[in-house]
C-alpha cells in the first residue's frame, strides 16, 4: 500500500508549483527514464519532494550536482548509483539507473554483477576502485585495507564525491521505502 500523496500539477501553487517545474523541466527531464505519469504526477521519490518544498528543493539541487557537476565519470556514477540501488533494493532506482548506465556504455553483464553483488573484473583501476569503494560504504564502512586500495587511484576529491553520492541515493531510497514509493 502507498502512502504517497500524489501531488498533481494542477493543484500546486507556490513553492510546490516552482519545484515540480524545477524537476519536471530540469535536466532529469531529457534522461532515457519517465520522471512525470500520464496525470501529471512527478515518479519515483520526486513526488515526495512536493511535502515540504524547501527541503525537496535542496535535496533535488543536491541530486543535480551529483549527476551533472562532479568530477565522477558517468560510468562510475552510475556503476555507484546501482550499488545503492542494490543494497536497499530500490527498484525506482535500479530501473531508472539501468536506463541511464545503458546510455553511458555499461553492459547488462556489469549492471546484473552489480545488482547481485558479484565479483567484477572492470579493466580501468579507476572504475574497479570506485565500485569497491561503493561496495564498502553501502556495507557499513570503509576500512584502511580497502582504503589503501583506492586511493589512489582515486583521489580524495573523487573519494568525497562518492561519498555524497551514496549518502544522496540512501536518502531517496529511504524516503521510497517509508512512503511506499
Amino acid at each position: 500500500m502507498t502512502r504517497q500523496r500524489a501531488f498533481r500539477p494542477e493543484e500546486l501553487d507556490g513553492e510546490r508549483l516552482e519545484l515540480y517545474r524545477a524537476v519536471a523541466a530540469g535536466p532529469r527531464a531529457k534522461g532515457p527514464f519517465r520522471l512525470v505519469s500520464e496525470e501529471g504526477v512527478l515518479l519515483g521519490p520526486f513526488n515526495e519532494f512536493l511535502l515540504s518544498p524547501r527541503v525537496g528543493d535542496a535535496l533535488q539541487r543536491l541530486g543535480a550536482a551529483v549527476r551533472y557537476e562532479s568530477g565522477l565519470s558517468d560510468r562510475v556514477r552510475e556503476m555507484a548509483i546501482l550499488v545503492v540501488a542494490a543494497a536497499w533494493d530500490s527498484a525506482f532506482e535500479r530501473h531508472a539507473h539501468e536506463a541511464v548506465g545503458r546510455t553511458v556504455g555499461l553492459t547488462d553483464r556489469e549492471m546484473a554483477a552489480i545488482a547481485e553483488g558479484a565479483p567484477l573484473k572492470l579493466e580501468d583501476p579507476y572504475e574497479a576502485a570506485a565500485l569497491r569503494l561503493t561496495r564498502a560504504m553501502v556495507a557499513g564502512d570503509v576500512d584502511d585495507g580497502t582504503w589503501a586500495s583506492c586511493v589512489p587511484p582515486l583521489e580524495r576529491e573523487a573519494v568525497f564525491e562518492l561519498t555524497t553520492l551514496v549518502g544522496y541515493y540512501a536518502t531517496l531510497a529511504l524516503q521510497m521505502r517509508v512512503f511506499r514509493v
